[in-house]
């Protein structure tokens, strides 16, 4: 005879057996107005220093509005912020390594230009 699977066993209601079939979090329009606000006030601050003449610090500052751009693209819009932990670790590792590689490249950009300051 076939293993039958008990009610208690198939009904899963804190998602520990699928962490990814999370209950839906509804985004209101308001905070899709705030996130648009805030992306259209940061491409702004983006524009104002890309004129302003900050040396080294201008690639570091444009990476860093531009990651910050990013998170809240990925927060709200991919809704991982309403999403389990194995996602926002997945999410995480791969801006980590984002970081990284942004990290590694600035360092060669600023150490080109050594000794002709």
């Amino acid at each position: 005879m076939a293993h039958q699977i008990s009610h208690d066993q198939a009904h899963d209601p804190p998602n520990v057996t699928n962490p990814e079939h999370a209950e839906h979090h509804i985004v209101t329009p308001v905070q899709y107005s705030m996130v648009f606000g805030t992306l259209l006030l940061f491409t702004g601050i983006t524009v104002w220093a890309a004129y302003v003449d900050l040396k080294v610090l201008n690639p570091i500052i444009a990476l860093a509005i531009a990651s910050f751009k990013a998170v809240v693209v990925i927060l709200f819009f991919m809704h991982v912020k309403y999403q389990s932990r194995l996602v926002k670790l997945t999410v995480a590792c791969g801006f980590f390594t984002f970081l990284v590689l942004i990290m590694m490249t600035l360092c060669d950009y600023i150490s080109r230009s050594w000794g002709l300051w």
